[in-house]
C-alpha cells in the first residue's frame, strides 16, 4: 500500500474511532468536510501543518499517519 493510501486509511480509522463526522473533524483542523472526504479517499493530500494538527488531535505521530511507522 502506498503512503497516500496509508495516510487516507489511518485518518479514516482514527476519525471513526473518535466517533466524528467528516464535518466535525474538518472543523477541528480548519478544513471543509469535502477536503476530509478527499483525504480519506486518497484523492488529495494536505499541508504539513494540517498533518501536524491531525497528529496532535488524534494523539499519534506524524510518522504513523504518513505510514512510516506502524506504532501510533
Amino acid at each position: 500500500m502506498e503512503n497516500m493510501q496509508i495516510f487516507a486509511q489511518r485518518v479514516f480509522e482514527l476519525r471513526k474511532k473518535k466517533g466524528l463526522t467528516q464535518k466535525e473533524l474538518g472543523e477541528v483542523v480548519g478544513l471543509s468536510h469535502k477536503s476530509i472526504s478527499t483525504i480519506e479517499s486518497g484523492l488529495n493530500s494536505t499541508t504539513i501543518e494540517k498533518v501536524i494538527l491531525l497528529a496532535k488531535f488524534f494523539d499519534v505521530s506524524t510518522d504513523y499517519l504518513l505510514g512510516l511507522k506502524d506504532e501510533p
